[in-house]
């Protein structure tokens, strides 16, 4: 069984030529079950021994089997040799048909003319709009806040199949088994508005089917709270398994009112929810009613009832495959027993860190016993499990199990995501031990993690794992702020995140793209979005808005862009982004020129911030305004919309214009928090010069004043301040606020013990707050200097900082090219730097290297790369300096050496650069 969300790695093997490797794609994943056929993008990742060897055509062919794939002429699609080094190929044949596997190759030509010939690699089309027959069925036509319904189908397959594919969806998720084998994910299918978009899975089940009588069985769970992080609509179970036999013929198998649904089922049906935003259901099994049996074939039914129809129409839920990954168990973790309380019969475990997933026991069986599992971050006074959620009140964050009575039972309340520190078991009489009776599933998103950091200093390398674990605690089917209190999808949080998440993860790009969706799918007809999508907008807690976080989604969206490189995204969201900038631009005050204080909440840094609100005009909103206008227009630009182009970006330079009138003090050259305010927040200057409303001979100035001020920006203002002071002259700095140990900080929850970060600088509330996760993109992209020049990293900057203190570093990322790497070492006793650069075919660099303190003080400096030298020791004149030296290295293509710094530029290859002083004569 194959599963659904395109994680299955195709290598592409390509021979022949110079070029080789080459992990082949469709729309960024690897074998996908169900694309699209509408938009359909082929891309190939190339490798080759030789430095210097780039694409210069490309060809791709289509067939509908891997037999005439080897055809002369395939018989889908041949794009015909295509000149340039894109490594991508968008489809533009016929219609490809639903509910099928199509296979491809790619022939790649390099600048000697010599091709290369990929392994056929294959990718499936879901199923078409008009091909869905399965009806959504329920249990009965009553909506239940907190339902199960069980599900069964006994089907006859007629003989050996050539092809067999389910596609599923459920209201709000299933578990689905073929012959009582767990097929799929957790969290399936992720969280959307149904009405707008509505998700389901495909897996390929040729292997799992046998002759005769199968068994189609599905657990699924409906929500319905009008909670925060999910959208109500009404329950429903829909499937379909389309059958292609060996002998030609094909059979449909569709869930109708022919399915049974098991009227005594072991979920308790209504109970309450754990947390106070409603977001997921107390799990309370009874293992002693319906046991496995209903899952096979044979069984007798007795406990069976006819399905209903789910109150949903065919047609009423526009149903799209999931690009996103499922849920998945990452790792079980073995937790330490604690020492319980003299007065308790409580056993406590203790995961070691936070974690997003929920415990999984294997007892020997009591008949009749109900085991309570509960929950949370922290322990009170006497030991035991605090009854919270975070930092909310809850007497309901546990779920229950009640034993069969077997010998050995195992269970795990598996229907959502908990997160967690500590777990108190209560009920069980004899001692339970850690890794035999239980453990914990590390759960979460399908995300691989394929970037790296690594440095001389423990508290850095500590502080980039706790980042990559907050995030991966916070990938639950949507990119959640924290992954127990509100499992929420925030735009802002979103933004933050997807820096260390675009570098880091081979799924970032459906993960953020997710986002932009939900958020376009959840735009109100004026242009505003909620404050949390997917969400319950009816309820008043969460119909609230943040008018400074509807403006991150330009930033998100130019965000996205810049790291894949991909245009089609501007055209798919630049509607929603128009609309929403339209709407701020629509309040601007005429006679004053910048956008007022209106509905919803206004933060302008978070949490606990310093930023003066006091006046109805924030500086922060209308920087942010000004960015938002000004990324509309790039996106109309590209897009061809020019004239549209032109007046947003004279919108937004007006609204610059007014915001230096207005909002910045002349006397004493700072920005002001807001209209008439007396405080000039370092935070609230630095994104002044980050986002470009600052004049640029004012930059060196705030920077230096936010770097000789205490630090008062928040999470959210403090991004910008550590950019602005790496990119103005004060890495120092801005590398000292990282790596400090002192209250306050990310060093400081480290030196504190933190494995994930915290929701602000202090030990209160969330303890895995994943938009506290950027300093792990700030590692890579300015100590150990990867960043990129183009969107898509087909030219980048390898720039590193090292600071005094710090003897090496090295970093790896993800791009559509490939992985990116690149570290440095010193060497105090020799006095020599040594950098490693490791570039994938398609990408060129420019290594920029502050000359190191051993150069002597006439500026001489030896510089070899793997043994062969680059610079003998002369600034110029030398025939292995400057532009002599390029050249005369494979790959090296520039050497230019000021008296600050070296520029080497680099066409893709390994490299391995040794620096140091010029001896003396």
């Amino acid at each position: 069984m194959e599963q659904s969300n395109g994680n299955k790695q195709n290598d592409g093997n390509l021979q022949q030529g110079n070029l080789r490797g080459g992990r082949l794609q469709v729309n960024y994943l690897d074998a996908p079950l169900g694309v699209d056929g509408e938009e359909v993008r082929f891309s190939w990742q190339l490798t080759s021994p030789e430095r210097g060897i780039a694409p210069a055509a490309s060809q791709v062919r289509i067939a509908t089997s891997e037999a005439a794939l080897q055809a002369v002429r395939a018989d889908v699609w041949n794009s015909g040799k295509r000149r340039g080094s894109a490594q991508y190929m968008d489809y533009t044949g016929p219609t490809l048909r639903g509910r099928s596997r199509f296979w491809w190759q790619v022939s790649v030509w390099d600048s000697t003319g010599q091709r290369t010939i990929s392994d056929p690699a294959y990718f499936d089309t879901g199923l078409c709009a008009q091909d869905w027959q399965a009806e959504w069925i329920w249990r009965s036509g009553e909506v239940v806040v907190n339902d199960f319904a069980y599900l069964r189908k006994a089907i006859e397959v007629k003989g050996p199949a050539a092809y067999a594919k389910i596609f599923v969806s459920a209201h709000n998720t299933m578990q689905l088994f073929l012959n009582g084998q767990r097929i799929g994910g957790w969290g399936t299918p992720a969280p959307t508005n149904p009405q707008k978009t509505k998700y389901y899975a495909a897996y390929d089940v040729t292997t799992m089917l046998m002759n005769g009588e199968n068994t189609l069985a599905a657990a699924a769970h409906y929500l319905g709270g009008g909670g925060q992080n999910y959208v109500d609509g009404k329950p429903g179970f829909r499937l379909q398994l389309e059958v292609d036999y060996a002998d030609g013929t094909s059979q449909t198998f569709k869930s109708d009112s022919s399915w049974q649904s098991l009227v005594q089922m072991p979920h308790t049906v209504g109970t309450p929810y754990q947390q106070r935003r409603r977001i997921s259901a107390i799990e309370q099994v009874d293992a002693r009613i319906a046991g496995s049996d209903w899952l096979y074939p044979g069984y007798a039914g007795d406990n069976c009832t006819p399905a209903v129809a789910g109150g949903i129409g065919c047609d009423a839920y526009p149903m799209k495959w999931q690009p996103l990954p499922e849920g998945r168990i990452e790792t079980y973790m073995v937790p330490t027993k604690l020492s319980s309380p003299e007065a308790s019969d409580a056993q406590l475990f203790d995961a070691g860190r936070v974690v997003s997933g929920w415990p999984s026991i294997t007892l020997p069986g009591i008949a009749g016993l109900t085991v309570r599992l509960r929950y949370s971050e922290d322990l009170d006074e006497q030991g035991l499990v605090k009854h919270n959620v975070c930092n909310e009140q809850s007497e309901h964050y546990y779920d229950e199990y009640t034993m069969r009575g077997d010998e050995r039972e195992a269970w795990q309340p598996d229907f959502s995501y908990k997160a967690f520190r500590y777990v108190e078991v209560n009920g069980y009489p004899d001692p339970i031990i850690p890794g035999e009776h239980l453990r914990i599933a590390s759960a979460h998103t399908a995300l691989e993690q394929v970037g790296r950091f690594r440095s001389s200093d423990q508290l850095l390398n500590d502080m980039y794992d706790a980042c990559i674990r907050t995030q991966t605690n916070n990938a639950l089917g949507q990119l959640t702020d924290c992954p127990h209190r509100e499992q929420a999808q925030y735009l802002a949080d979103s933004d933050l995140q997807a820096e260390t998440l675009l570098y880091n993860f081979d799924a970032g790009y459906h993960a953020v793209e997710k986002v932009l969706s939900d958020f376009a799918d959840g735009q109100s007809e004026e242009g505003v979005f909620p404050f949390v999508y997917p969400s319950n907008m009816d309820d008043p807690d969460f119909a609230i808005q943040i008018p400074e976080w509807d403006l991150h989604f330009c930033t998100l969206l130019w965000k996205l862009y810049e790291s894949s490189g991909d245009k089609r995204l501007l055209a798919r969201y630049y509607e929603p982004a128009r609309r929403m900038v339209d709407y701020y631009l629509g309040i601007i005050h005429p006679a004053i020129g910048l956008a007022p204080v209106e509905k919803g909440w206004h933060i302008s840094d978070w949490p606990y911030p310093e930023v003066d609100h006091s006046s109805a005009y924030l500086t922060v909103q209308n920087i942010k305004l000004y960015k938002a206008a000004a990324v509309v227009a790039k996106l109309a630009a590209k897009t061809g919309r020019k004239q549209e182009g032109k007046a947003y970006q004279a919108a937004a330079n007006r609204l610059r214009v007014q915001i230096n009138r207005r909002l910045f003090n002349k006397k004493q050259g700072k920005y002001l928090d807001c209209l008439g305010s007396e405080h000039m927040h370092q935070g609230v200057n630095a994104l002044a010069v980050h986002y470009g409303v600052a004049r640029e001979p004012m930059h060196a100035a705030l920077a230096s004043y936010a770097a000789a001020s205490v630090w008062e920006s928040r999470t959210v203002l403090s991004l910008p301040l550590l950019r602005m002071l790496f990119e103005h002259g004060h890495a120092q700095a801005a590398y000292r606020l990282i790596n400090r140990k002192e209250y306050p900080g990310w060093g400081y929850m480290i030196s504190q013990g933190a494995r994930t970060m915290w929701e602000g600088w202090d030990d209160i509330e969330s303890h895995s707050h994943a938009w506290n996760g950027y300093p792990a993109r700030l590692l890579q992209e300015y100590v150990a200097g990867i960043r990129p020049v183009t969107p898509g990293y087909a030219k980048v900057e390898i720039r590193p900082y090292m600071p005094e203190g710090l003897s090496f570093a090295e970093a790896e990322i993800t791009t559509p090219f490939g992985n990116l790497a690149a570290g440095w070492a010193r060497d105090e006793e020799q006095g020599t730097t040594s950098i490693v650069v490791r570039l994938p075919v398609g990408v060129q660099a420019n290594l920029i290297v502050a000359l190191p303190a051993a150069v002597g003080k006439d500026g001489k400096i030896v510089v070899k790369e793997s043994g062969n030298l680059l610079c003998s020791g002369e600034r110029s004149g030398d025939e292995h300096c400057n532009e002599g030296a390029a050249g005369s290295v494979a790959g090296v293509v520039h050497y230019e050496q000021t008296a600050t710094e070296l520029v080497i530029g680099l066409t893709h290859g390994r490299y391995r650069f040794v620096l140091g002083a010029a001896m003396a004569d």
